[in-house]
Order: structure tokens, then C-alpha cells, then sequence
């Protein structure tokens, strides 16, 4: 079965929440389930990663709606897939294996060496059950030796160790700064007891990944959540009832992939996607895995803010801008929230669109509606 480019972007864009209008009434929960996790970043030069992200599928959202979710509501929890995220709640059965495979990992790992030891992190537990919630700050151990980029204090890489192997879970964040609890006191107890033998979570998680992904090789299959290995997708793929296709790429190639079972009724249903302009996150799923981009979309794009500014391409946090099933340029914005300003700061049209007056309005509109967004007033640096 050969699936053609355009509807190969539909499918993809429909799955990731950007086939229809970031409008009607919003659902916070439903938006992370469906996408599956939501990537949590610390930089914010118009707003944090994971804000944007779920601004762009519903333009409702607001900042302070993250923390009802994650720390009062208790419908998302945190952890790690590809990189920090949020995950639905009701995943958390099936995340067990996650916690034991990060334990076993990290244990691998040469800079770990250097945190506090087991009687080191049963103080820390102790002191977190008899205070509540504690940040890094709480604690005072120090870097010893040469101080490394990625150095860390004992204490920080004793709370990461237990964050990652699931005694400790994220309570709230305070600005961008993690509070950790007693994962006990954190995880519902339903959830929390309900650990799923390993097979059944395998398949859960490969059947997921695929279900999100619409259609996918083994390799993206496995990086999707980064939460099983290569042989046991192999394995999974091996047994399980899945479609294979063949998908278009941007250029014309036709590459082999793996699809659903019900993949032609997913054909049928799906739409073309919204012409409403978006600019998103460097950071979106639909943006995230770059080969994966480049071939559906022939979108080269990169993240460039840990490349030297002198090596730059583009620049330190640039904005790709969707438009229906098109990348049709990226644009470089930077918000000033003590000054009230979004400043557009550099401009690049895609080769070969071109950028009419209407075209100009639709950007307008966007950064019109970023700025609310983001409680700011003004825009400056753009000529619509």
C-alpha cells in the first residue's frame, strides 16, 4: 500500500493536533494524551517549550493552567522519554519499566559516581517525608573536583537518580524549579500499584508510539517514547498485526514503513489540515525529529542554541512557521515581559513561497495572537 506525500503530511499533522484551528473548547488532558507526552524545556525566549506547545493546539491555553494540571489536578505526571516531559496519568502502569530501566542505566553511568550514597539518599527521603516537598535548594553539598559544563552537586544527582528510578516523583514547579515528594504521595494509588508485566507494557508502549506516529520505521518507533529497545520492537513488529506501506517522500523517494491495521480507514477520514498560519515551537513533536521533517515536509531545519553564534545558520531560537500542510518560512521573535514587547528579530521566507500581502496579514495575526499569549502589548521588528 503506498501512501502519497500530501496525504502522508495530513495524516501526520492530524495525529500531532495541528489538522484543525487551535479553537473551541479546551481539553488540557486530552490534548497530552493524544500527543502522548509534551517535552518540558527550560529556555524561554517567548515562552517555555511545553506552554507552546499546548498554546498551538488550543490558543485558550495559559501558562498558569500547566501547574493546576501537573501539581493540583494530578492529570499529568513527569518523567523522562527522548528528554523531560509530561505524560498522562493513566500511563503511569505501564512507566514502570521506564523507572527500572533508568535505574539500571544510570548505574551505568561514570558521572553518577559522585552522588551522595544510599544512606546519603535516605536522608534526603527522610527529610522530604517529614517537611514536604524540597528543591535543590534545600540542600548544600558541593561540586568537588574540576567543574565540568554538566557538573552537579551530590545531593542534585541523588534527587535525579531517585526522580528517574520512581522513588521520588515531581510535585510542582516553582518558575521553572522542580519540587520532588515521595512518589507515594504523588502517584495515585491505583496507578501507582498497578505495574504491568513487562511484555504487556512492551506492546502498549510500541502500539502507542505507532498509533501516534500513523506510520513509522522500527527505529522511530523505538524513539518515540525511548522507553523500550531495538530488539524488543523487532520483536514487537514481528508478531504484531500492523500494515505494511510504502510513504512518499517530499522529494519523490518512496520509503518502507509500518502503519496500523486500520490504517486505509484513517486514509479515508482524515482532512486537510487548517490554512490558519501557526508559529511553533522549535521544540514540537511535529518538528522535534528532524530526518522525519526533512522527508515529509523538505524542511531543513535545526536547533541552534547550543551551536557558537558564529557557526549559527539561522539563529539562537528560531520559529518554524506552519501554514496547512506547508513550512513556508521560520521567524526569529523575542518576548520582553518586564517591557511589554515582542520583538521580531529576523525574518526567512521558505525558497520558492512566495510571500504575498495576505500571506504577511496571516504572520501578523499570529503574532498578534503570541502576544496575548504571553501578557505582552506591543510587537516590534515586523512590517506586515
Amino acid at each position: 500500500m503506498r501512501i502519497d506525500n500530501r496525504t502522508a503530511r495530513h495524516l501526520w499533522l492530524a495525529a500531532q493536533g495541528l489538522g484543525t484551528a487551535p479553537t473551541g473548547p479546551l481539553n488540557l488532558p486530552d490534548i497530552v494524551r493524544k500527543l502522548g507526552y509534551v517535552q518540558l524545556d527550560s529556555i524561554q525566549v517567548v515562552a517555555r517549550a511545553h506552554h507552546h506547545i499546548l498554546w498551538s493546539r488550543n490558543a485558550k491555553y495559559r501558562e498558569e493552567m500547566f501547574d493546576h494540571l501537573l501539581a493540583q489536578d494530578r492529570a499529568v505526571f513527569e518523567h523522562f522519554t527522548h528528554d523531560a516531559s509530561i505524560l498522562p496519568m493513566e500511563f503511569l502502569p505501564y512507566w514502570h519499566r521506564q523507572f527500572r530501566r533508568k535505574r539500571e542505566k544510570i548505574g551505568k553511568a561514570g558521572w553518577y559516581s559522585t552522588m551522595l550514597d544510599e544512606a546519603g539518599r535516605a536522608v534526603i527521603k527522610a527529610r522530604i517525608a517529614t517537611e514536604g516537598p524540597l528543591s535543590t535548594q534545600a540542600f548544600d553539598t558541593k561540586v568537588t573536583g574540576p567543574k565540568e559544563m554538566w557538573s552537579r552537586p551530590p545531593h542534585k544527582l541523588a534527587l535525579d537518580f531517585m526522580w528517574y528510578c520512581g522513588e521520588l516523583a515531581t510535585s510542582h514547579r516553582v518558575g521553572f524549579t522542580k519540587h520532588y515528594d515521595l512518589a507515594e504521595r504523588v502517584y495515585p494509588a491505583h496507578l501507582w500499584d498497578h505495574d504491568m508485566p513487562d511484555a504487556a507494557a512492551v506492546d502498549w508502549l510500541c502500539t502507542a508510539a505507532l498509533d501516534r506516529l500513523i506510520f513509522a520505521s522500527p527505529g522511530e518507533i523505538q524513539r518515540f517514547w525511548d522507553a523500550v529497545d531495538r530488539r524488543e520492537v523487532a520483536d514487537w513488529t514481528a508478531q504484531a498485526a500492523l500494515r505494511p506501506v510504502e510513504v512518499e517522500t517530499a522529494t519523490g523517494e518512496w520509503l518502507a514503513a509500518l502503519a496500523p491495521a486500520d490504517i486505509e480507514d484513517r486514509i479515508a477520514a482524515v482532512t486537510p489540515p487548517t490554512t490558519r498560519l501557526r508559529i511553533l515551537n522549535p521544540f514540537d513533536p511535529v518538528v522535534r525529529d528532524r530526518a522525519r521533517l526533512a522527508r515529509l515536509f523538505g524542511f531543513d531545519y535545526r536547533v541552534e542554541m547550543f551551536i557558537p553564534a558564529a557557526k549559527r545558520v539561522w539563529g539562537y531560537y528560531v520559529f518554524p512557521i506552519l501554514e496547512g500542510h506547508r513550512f513556508t518560512g521560520r521567524i526569529e521573535v523575542k518576548a520582553d515581559r518586564k517591557a511589554g514587547v515582542l520583538n521580531v528579530l529576523n525574518f526567512w521566507p521558505e525558497p520558492g513561497v512566495a510571500w504575498s500581502a495576505r500571506r504577511r496579514e496571516r504572520v501578523t495575526a499570529e503574532l498578534d495572537r503570541m502576544a496575548r499569549f504571553v501578557g505582552v502589548e506591543q510587537i516590534t521588528g515586523w512590517h506586515g
